[in-house]
């Protein structure tokens, strides 16, 4: 079989500055981000607002940059069939400029997290690490539809909670906070499964057996929308326990929202798995926030 790359006609010797921003993807800065935000409201009634935002800076475009550039620059053959126009195959980031770029912001990341005390530190170790074991040999866990999707949700999502929640308490966060950070991360399987589809041609050829080539696109798919609904769940379950009855039943509402919309998914998922990520991922990540302001009253 053969397969077909594509390479830039002309050449240049530094990376075009708009390349650039599209290599640190700005639209996914946003998950960790809010995680972190999440974390720092489940703990904190009020908070040193500039502790918060460096935390928040480090989150998402310093290190979740950092992934995306490790990303592009291992993912540049497979690009090549998939997105001939992102900024690596397309020349517009010549020669090792990705790799450059991917290790300096991963040094960046280890000193902001540092500067920020031995947690975060701790913690921004084990992002950079998820984020090179996802995508660079021999590891490469995004060639498997199980581990990849799995590590990603748990860095985006519950690693940023756990560590927003552990600067404001000055310490290890609580069970509760642990708990519902780790099932909001346990569901963002399902979204980062959602994003694989987007790659499936390119997937096959480059033999990375994500969730719809393995099982194909309507398996996938509701592989995916039952991983991000069960956490939300057990959530509602947890929140109603902890006599915290009013968030549950607004967390209900928005997973009772987001599958209406899977049934629309589920028609047509290749063709309606990036429809559903820029819509029914609001209700999920909405019902994160309102965890958040529930367990921040069972501390106080």
């Amino acid at each position: 079989m053969s397969i077909t790359v594509h390479t830039p006609v002309a050449s240049r010797r530094f990376p075009a500055p708009a390349a650039v921003a599209r290599l640190l993807k700005p639209w996914t800065w946003f998950p960790p981000m809010w995680a972190y935000l999440c974390g720092a409201v489940s703990v904190a009634a009020s908070a040193d607002w500039g502790l918060i935002a460096l935390g928040v800076l480090l989150a998402g475009p310093i290190t979740c940059g950092m992934s995306q550039a490790a990303n592009d620059w291992c993912d540049r053959h497979v690009d090549a069939i998939n997105e001939p126009d992102r900024p690596i195959p397309s020349g517009r980031i010549p020669g090792r400029w990705g790799l450059w770029i991917a290790q300096g912001m991963t040094v960046l990341s280890l000193a902001v997290g540092w500067y920020l005390g031995p947690f975060v530190f701790g913690a921004t170790i084990l992002a950079c690490a998820a984020a090179w074991a996802y995508s660079v040999e021999p590891v490469r866990a995004k060639r498997s539809g199980i581990w990849g999707p799995l590590l990603c949700g748990l860095a985006y999502e519950t690693l940023p909670w756990v560590t927003g929640a552990a600067v404001l308490a000055s310490g290890t966060p609580s069970p509760q906070v642990i708990g519902v950070a780790t099932l909001y991360g346990l569901g963002a399987y399902g979204i980062m499964t959602l994003n694989d589809f987007k790659a499936i041609k390119g997937d096959r050829q480059m033999g990375l057996r994500s969730l719809p080539v393995m099982v194909g696109p309507d398996r996938a798919a509701r592989i995916a929308c039952a991983a991000m609904i069960v956490p939300q769940l057990a959530v509602i379950a947890l929140l109603t326990l902890w006599d915290k009855p009013l968030h549950a039943l607004a967390i209900a509402a928005l997973t009772a929202i987001q599958i209406a919309a899977m049934r629309t998914l589920l028609r047509d998922p290749e063709g309606k798995a990036q429809w559903y990520q820029g819509m029914g991922i609001l209700f999920y990540i909405s019902g994160m926030m309102i965890a958040a302001f529930a367990l921040r009253q069972i501390g106080a």
